[in-house]
């Protein structure tokens, strides 16, 4: 079956014309069928079979704001189609504008209902809204104890918006009016002074006026009482009626192509007590039941492995007991080949598992397992599955990343040199929209505002934004010297001109890619010890309407350096006055030189033999960084930021492996032990890479410890049916189980004794499609079918980067496990980074690998 996404194309329209006498179609709200009502269940939301409502379980959040992941939300036939349910100060918020705190939630199982106290800190307002249920649907009330303030009069009101993918290709009514949702953003604007504009994150402002002192606000493209969103699909089809004001339906992707359809009733000046209130109806087809998601890889097995598909079911189905792998024979015909009973594994999170081991197949030809009326599409086993899975992530996704380089692929050009006015020094006592800081010191001997020569080298785009993450960049280059130096990678398909800033993918210029991106990294960190003499946090864009940019990296900036003796967008051809040169944070931290160092190291050895110059000055470089680490520490509180622990005992592996000084590996003997007794989830990748350089004794040491870790991993299957380390947090697990399965591999290879290679199959696996919620690849372009929607540089086209790795499934709390595939912008599913995506080359390479022994 595919994904989840598109199991409304392939089965509602049969579903409707079996359901259609279950579904009542007139007018008015017999329109909805009256038989289930919404209950307030264990988990503190309401549910009935088909729609859920779920209350302020996800809060928004204070570093990114507005991630279309918070406030409340409605799941509909088992798609997320609404979010954002909230008192808000506009009709169509962006990610940056004002969020409301949760003050209070309160639950109410006597009278059925949910309370929440909404406060907005900066206004002294507070608005309470109460959700329960009533007659088909839900009610919807703002309450107010005191008027809105004046300030916020004519700017507030209770919205809830609706996913736009979900109802392209429909239609609505308002009123009785009936009209098309809009394909493309092309409703009416209105032009208001910037002086009315409240105030965005830190006083920033979304909106470039180019000094009209201006901004712009979306009208509504309909307005009245009453409004049904898709009558003609019961799936998605939702009635809404004010009894207090109008409705408003907007379409804020004119403000911002990340925008979303909103509902809104606007909120009246000078009142008191009930200010709002809406019935909420959805269309429910009769009996529903998500149909079942066949999870397994859609790049295929290699025959020696482990094969087990995981089929997620609805906890009202009643599946059959039993699961078919078909082959296709030289007539085109499906053969039954294997038939045997499913495994019941249980519950996680909403939905119900049981596993289909076919591992006895081993017979290389095309397949697809059928699970009751559901099949998947065709799937290869055969010894060749993974050797070429990780080239268009070599091929493809890094040279598109790469920074101040024009990138050409045959006809089209993804973009021009970009950022060649980098970089100047960030101002003190700033706190930066994306998480970088500077205190109170440049720490560096250049001043405020002053331009910093040589920065604009080197280096990738970090993810689906353009900043220079030096963190990220840390783990891209040191996971691709990996990757180098274990598996030897030869590969030459992308030419490469540092000197003409020029790359041209699918021309082979008689240099290993990886080699070349290797440097090319490694150009923009040495850039930085070259500047200040130690690794910094980070290079980006000083202006939130430039943080957003879509498109051409190379259009971000105006390529001039800032001359600020011009006026704003003035230039004299060679500076300019428009103050958009990216700035770079300086102050110092432990984390990133180490980290720095390391690479360095590690990336002195890589390129001995391409660029031996750049190669002795990365070693030169990364010896004195330690040693001037450690003759000037920096406070603990400097010691580790965001990005993990300070990175010393890496930085000490690497350059005892280049170096073969044992002053390094005696510093690292002394720190991996504790390292690894505080957390050993989190050590044992390094520590298993350092076995063949620290001797026996050492390797005798960590034996127990893998022993241990061996027992966490097989604990995992008792967690999720998938066997995995599945995150919870707020930006889905991907990289973490790739990195997961590359830690299994290593062990694998150092103890195969202990650990066998089923784990590293199993992760990548997991990333291929056997996981929740659908079975796509994560890995664009990889396998049947793939990501082709993603958040990449060119989201807006609604489109993908081959061999981009995406965070994939997001767990919104209580038990919603998600990855939108028809929506690029929710960057904690589907934003492509570079650290994953070199993580996944070495991951890749390491099946490959496996598969030869």
């Amino acid at each position: 079956m595919n994904h989840t996404e598109t199991l409304r194309n392939r089965s509602f329209a049969a579903a409707v014309l079996t359901v259609i006498a279950a579904v009542c179609i007139g007018p008015g709200p017999a329109a909805i069928c009256g038989e289930p009502h919404l209950m307030l269940n264990d988990s503190e939301y309401f549910e009935m079979q088909g729609f859920n409502v779920l209350v302020f379980e996800n809060q928004y959040n204070g570093m990114f704001f507005d991630e279309k992941t918070a406030g409340i939300m409605l799941i509909h036939h088992g798609i997320r189609t609404a979010t954002g349910g909230a008192v808000r100060l506009k009709p169509t918020p962006e990610q940056w504008d004002q969020i409301p705190v949760v003050a209070e939630r309160k639950v109410n199982r006597d009278d059925p209902g949910i309370d929440v106290l909404l406060r907005y800190k900066d206004f002294d307002f507070d608005a309470r809204v109460q959700v329960k249920p009533k007659k088909d649907g839900i009610q919807f009330r703002v309450i107010l104890d005191k008027p809105l303030p004046e300030k916020l009069e004519g700017r507030t009101g209770f919205n809830l918006e609706f996913l736009p993918s979900a109802y392209f290709e429909k239609t609505y009514t308002m009123d009785g009016k009936p009209d098309i949702f809009p394909l493309y953003p092309s409703g009416c604007m209105e032009v208001k002074p910037a002086s009315t504009q409240l105030r965005q994150y830190e006083d920033h402002s979304t909106f470039d006026d180019h000094g009209r002192s201006e901004y712009v606000e979306p009208k509504p493209i309909a307005t009245g009482k009453t409004l049904i969103l898709s009558p003609e699909d019961p799936g998605t089809r939702i009635r809404i009626e004010s009894a207090d004001g109008e409705l408003m339906l907007y379409d804020g992707r004119n403000v911002a192509q990340n925008g979303w359809f909103v509902v809104r009733t606007e909120i009246p000046a000078g009142r008191t007590g009930k200010v709002v209130e809406w019935l909420l109806t959805p269309g429910i087809m009769k009996d529903w039941i998500r149909p079942p998601v066949i999870g397994y890889s859609q790049v295929g097995y290699h025959p020696d492995q482990q094969k087990t598909a995981v089929v997620e079911l609805d906890k009202h189905d009643r599946p059959p007991v039993s699961a078919s792998l078909l082959k296709l024979n030289d007539r085109g015909e499906w053969i039954r080949v294997y038939e045997a009973p499913v495994r019941d594994w249980g519950n996680y999170l909403r939905y119900h598992y049981v596993t289909f081991d076919f591992s006895q197949i081993r017979d290389e030809d095309l397949y697809i397992i059928q699970f009751g009326d559901v099949k998947t599409d065709p799937f290869p086993i055969g010894k060749h599955v993974f050797d070429r899975i990780w080239q268009p992530t070599l091929d493809v996704w890094f040279p598109v990343q790469m920074d101040h380089m024009l990138v050409n692929e045959a006809y089209r050009v993804w973009h021009g040199a970009a950022h060649l006015d980098d970089a100047l020094q960030a101002p003190l006592r700033h706190q930066h929209f994306d998480g970088y800081r500077m205190g109170d010191s440049t720490e560096t001997r250049y001043q405020p505002g002053e331009r910093i020569p040589g920065l604009n080298i080197g280096g990738w785009f970090d993810a689906g934004d353009y900043d220079i993450r030096t963190g990220s960049h840390c783990n891209t280059v040191l996971t691709l010297v990996d990757a180098w130096e274990r598996f030897g990678i030869l590969r030459d398909e992308t030419l490469v001109d540092q000197n003409q800033r020029f790359v041209d993918i699918h021309h082979p210029d008689g240099t290993p890619d990886i080699l070349q991106q290797i440097e090319h990294g490694t150009l923009a960190l040495i850039a930085q010890h070259r500047a200040f003499g130690r690794a910094v946090a980070g290079i980006i864009v000083p202006n939130l309407h430039q943080y957003h940019h879509l498109g051409d990296g190379s259009t971000m900036t105006d390529n001039l350096p800032y001359n600020p003796a011009l006026a704003s967008y003035e230039s004299d051809g060679l500076s300019s006055g428009t103050p958009d040169d990216r700035w770079v944070f300086t102050n110092r931290f432990s984390v990133y030189n180490y980290s720095s160092i390391a690479v360095l190291a590690a990336a002195g050895r890589a390129l001995q033999g391409t660029r031996d110059d750049l190669a002795r000055e990365c070693i030169d470089t990364a010896k004195k960084a330690w040693d001037d680490e450690h003759r000037q520490p920096v406070p603990e509180t400097r010691r580790g930021l965001r990005f993990g622990s300070s990175g010393e005992s890496e930085a000490a592996l690497q350059l005892f492996i280049s170096t073969k000084d044992e002053a390094y590996a005696a510093k690292f003997r002394e720190l991996i032990w504790p390292a690894m007794k505080m957390n050993t989830q989190r050590t044992m990748k390094l520590a298993v890479q350092a076995v063949p350089y620290m001797g026996e004794a050492y390797k005798d040491t960590l034996s127990a410890f893998v022993q241990k870790y061996k027992m966490q991993n097989d604990s995992l299957t008792a967690q999720n049916p998938f066997g995995v380390p599945i995150s919870s947090r707020g930006w889905a697990g991907n990289h973490g189980i790739i990195d997961w399965a590359i830690t299994n591999y290593l062990l694998h290879k150092a103890f195969p004794e202990i650990i066998g290679p089923e784990y590293t199959y199993r992760g990548l696996g997991y990333i291929f499609g056997c996981h929740p919620y659908s079975n796509i690849s994560f890995v664009s372009g990889i396998g049947l079918r793939s990501k082709k929607i993603a958040y990449g540089n060119n989201r807006a086209d609604f489109s993908f980067i081959a061999g981009g790795v995406v965070p994939g499934i997001l767990v919104l709390k209580p038990d919603f496990p998600e990855n939108k595939s028809d929506w690029p912008f929710l960057w904690a599913e589907n934003e492509y980074v570079i650290d994953i995506c070199a993580a996944y080359i070495f991951a890749a390479n390491a099946v490959r690998e496996l598969g030869c022994e």
